[in-house]
């Protein structure tokens, strides 16, 4: 028999519900009616069906009251993508999902893969029917989420009630549902983690008399371990935390969803009980009562629940869940809207042991079940599937995640997806993982550098991706001999400050470059023919390293010498230059040693092919080129472990930050040495933190915030002193200018601080005449920025002819 639903243009439509009784659709017409006046769309939640009562017409209700707001707009899911072309790396996993399609594991499906703020990737194979008719597979196809539903909609939901204090983890779930009381106690977070002990599932006589009935046949249920004793994936588990979130909110599952967690992420086609226009573009799975389903949930218990459980019943397609998977990454945000906090992020996301491996509250980590992870993802991902051949991954360590919606049951049950979302997922992590020049040279057996006699500039947080130093990679190396070791400013272990002494290293010489010396010298370069360089850049032009590099190239340009850069990624992107060029560099500078801006932009390749065109070397220069680096790809994009180069860039955050209060280093500022956060935090004694906070406010500086603080640095200037001052922090890397942001700083200080600042100390790293006049005559930001337009221009236009990468 079939009941009757309210579809967004009020139009009734046909359903399976059970038996229908005349009564029911009269009062159905009624409801219809009563809604349409608009009044029904103010009650406080809508109503789900109860299991076996006739009367269904909650349905109404609920297609009133969440349906029409996921029907409004039905055809918007492709704009709520940010724009973006396919990111080529990713055409690898086309070859698996089309063999998958041909074997008949899966009539077709959808991929969207992407980052914390971007889609890289969105692409839809084969068919969304074969029967009772053929029709291609499109984005924008609606698909029944089967389990994926626990931690998207029921998990998220709880959450989202501890947070507000409404439900505890660790009480016990018989305190928001009576009916449990009699069965031996469990928590509302064993539930979550499916170690409440509770069975897989029950019987579906249990579903005949409403959800009260159903809870009280929970309550008399016989668990199958004790609770917290061994993990069992359980629907009925989650059923009842469907159960626990109607009884604490007021709501059913599907209005709190749409109202806490779909709307605000703008998943416009998401949402339990679809409507028509929603129907009409659903992925059919099996045959039930005679007919394909499509559009109703497949699952047997949500489906005698009425469409609406915890277990399953939501339906997404792969855009809308794109924008749930970059607020995971954004840590409960999008676009300006947060469903939790980040603490609640992280309760959601931790790995529990269970006895079938790690979980999250909701999500699995590395369970028995998460053969769909693939074998690359970092041990932070998380992830869940469902049923029906769906999955999505996220993975925070890696900023990645991975859609993947398929009707894998349609038309017969039989097929088969885990495998082939597993490969999908370690071949796009493959595929996006950054291989260095020593990862690229190792990978080919160290052949360029065949019988080579190799001098080595380089400290020890050059390292390959799985963690061995380039010395020990070189110096064990098959037909290489390392004679000698150069270290640059801060010595070998890249942990010091000042002068470094020569060394040596598991019984090769190490020579400083910093001190007396600071290129390698006759007597350093004896039975030498190669000299390789591989030390990690900072993208800023008073960073030390490049100005080793240059020096280590001249002398190799006069000896005749192979000279071989193992590149590294610019840790800043490789896209935006910023600040005033240097011209001309100081004869003889160390620090400030060539023709370039404050960020330039460029790997140590590029620069080196730059700074031997530019000084008319001939060098025997060979670039190792990196593989599957984006230049617009700052470094925690990269999949690379971060290496700290030198004492104080400990993190990727202080390196984003350095060049921003790098350049206000040589005044007499802190700038956080000597503390857990350097280059994140400024101040000094004598600073109002509350007055320049207010201040920087006014002006506006885009991509990044400041908060008043205080510390008490180990490090000079103000070593023991108390500091007020200010924290850091990029919030938003697209629109962050690090020079533009400094001057900003500059500028504040000056005007709260003209007597106790040294403003002029400024330009020891600026480097700019007419840039400082400007600062000191108390200019806006862009009539400073003014100043060097014209020759950042030029050297943009410049670059592009030695840039190696797109």
């Amino acid at each position: 028999m079939r009941t009757m639903s309210w579809a967004a243009n009020g139009e009734v439509r046909a359903r399976r519900h059970g038996p229908l009784r005349a009564w029911a659709a009269g009062l159905l017409l009624f409801a219809s009616s009563f809604l349409s006046c608009g009044i029904g769309r103010h009650a406080s939640r809508p109503l789900a069906p109860n299991v076996g009562d006739a009367g269904q017409v909650a349905q109404a209700a609920v297609d009133a009251g969440v349906a029409p707001k996921l029907a409004a707009s039905a055809h918007a899911g492709s704009a709520s993508v940010p724009e973006f072309e396919n990111d080529p790396r990713f055409s690898v996993i086309d070859a698996p999902i089309e063999a998958a399609i041909a074997e008949g594991k899966m009539p077709g499906c959808v991929v969207v893969i992407g980052r914390h703020d971007e889609v890289l990737y969105r692409r839809a194979y084969g068919s969304r029917s074969i029967l009772p008719e053929r029709s291609a597979m499109t984005l924008d196809t609606v698909f029944d989420l089967a389990s994926l539903t626990k931690p998207v909609a029921t998990a998220t939901s709880v959450m989202i009630l501890v947070e507000r204090g409404a439900i505890d983890l660790d009480a016990y779930a018989s305190k928001y549902v009576s009916e449990l009381a009699k069965l031996p106690p469990f928590t509302v977070r064993q539930l979550l983690l499916h170690t409440s002990g509770l069975p897989a599932a029950n019987p579906m006589g249990d579903y005949g008399e409403g959800r009260a009935g159903l809870m009280r046949h929970i309550g008399e249920a016989v668990l199958k371990t004790r609770p917290g004793e061994r993990f069992v994936y359980s629907d009925v588990g989650f059923i009842v935390l469907d159960e626990i979130v109607r009884r604490v909110s007021g709501s059913d599952l599907a209005a709190f969803t749409a109202n806490e967690i779909f709307e605000p992420l703008g998943m416009t086609d998401t949402g339990y009980l679809p409507t028509t226009a929603l129907r009409a573009r659903a992925a059919p799975t099996e045959v039930r009562d005679g007919a394909f389903i499509q559009g109703d949930v497949h699952d047997p218990r949500a489906w005698a629940l009425g469409g609406v459980a915890g277990n399953a019943g939501v339906f997404s397609t792969g855009d809308d869940l794109a924008r749930f998977a970059r607020a995971m990454l954004n840590r409960g945000e999008l676009d300006g809207h947060r469903i939790f906090a980040e603490k609640t992020f992280e309760t959601l996301t931790t790995r529990r042991d269970t006895s079938s491996g790690g979980r999250g509250l909701g999500w699995d980590i590395d369970s028995k079940y998460a053969s769909h992870k693939g074998t690359r993802m970092s041990p932070h991902a998380f992830g869940h599937g469902g049923f029906t051949g769906t999955a999505m991954w996220i993975d925070p360590d890696r900023d990645l995640f991975v859609v993947f919606l398929s009707n894998r049951v349609h038309p017969d049950g039989k097929g088969a997806v885990n495998p082939v979302i597993g490969e999908i997922a370690t071949s796009l992590v493959r595929a996006t993982e950054v291989n260095t020049g020593i990862d690229v040279l190792k990978e080919t057996a160290f052949a360029r550098l065949a019988g080579a006699k190799v001098g080595l500039v380089t400290n020890a947080s050059a390292k390959t991706r799985d963690g061995m130093t380039t010395i020990d990679a070189l110096r064990t190396a098959h037909g290489v001999t390392l004679k000698a070791i150069f270290s640059p400013e801060h010595g070998l272990r890249a942990e010091k400050e000042g002068a470094i002494s020569d060394t040596s290293y598991a019984g090769v010489p190490v020579y400083s470059l910093y001190g007396e010396r600071s290129a390698p010298s006759s007597s350093t370069l004896d039975g030498i023919d190669t000299l390789v360089f591989d030390l990690q850049d900072v993208g800023v032009r008073f960073y030390t390293y490049a100005s080793t590099m240059k020096r280590a190239m001249k002398v190799a340009s006069d000896r005749g010498m192979r000279f071989v850069v193992l590149d590294r990624p610019d840790p800043l992107d490789g896209v935006d230059v910023e600040g005033p060029m240097l011209t001309p560099p100081a004869t003889g500078a160390f620090v400030n040693h060539h023709a370039l801006p404050v960020r330039h932009g460029m790997t140590m390749g590029e620069l080196a092919r730059l700074f031997a065109d530019d000084e008319r070397m001939s060098v025997k220069l060979e670039i190792v080129a990196l593989q599957n680096w984006r230049r617009r790809d700052y470094f925690d994009r990269t999949g690379l472990s971060w290496g700290s180069p030198s004492p104080n860039l400990r993190n990727v955050r202080g390196t984003v930050l350095y060049p921003m209060l790098g350049l206000l280093e040589g005044t007499n500022l802190s700038v956080g040495r000597g503390t857990d956060e350097p280059f994140e935090i400024f101040g000094a004694p004598w600073l109002d933190e509350g007055a320049l906070a207010a201040r920087l406010d006014v002006l506006g500086i885009p991509g990044v915030s400041f908060e008043p603080t205080t510390f008490t640095p180990t490090a000079n200037p103000y070593a023991r002193q108390k500091c007020h001052g200010l924290r850091v922090k990029v919030t938003d890397r697209t629109k962050y200018k690090p020079v533009r942001a400094a001057l900003g700083i500059a500028l504040g200080i000056q005007a709260l601080h003209p007597r106790e600042w040294e403003v002029d100390h400024v330009d020891r790293l600026l480097q700019s005449e007419k840039a400082m006049a400007a600062l000191k005559a108390g200019k806006d930001v862009s009539e400073i920025e003014s100043t060097w337009e014209a020759e950042l221009a030029a050297f943009r236009e410049k670059r592009e002819t030695f840039l190696l990468y797109r």
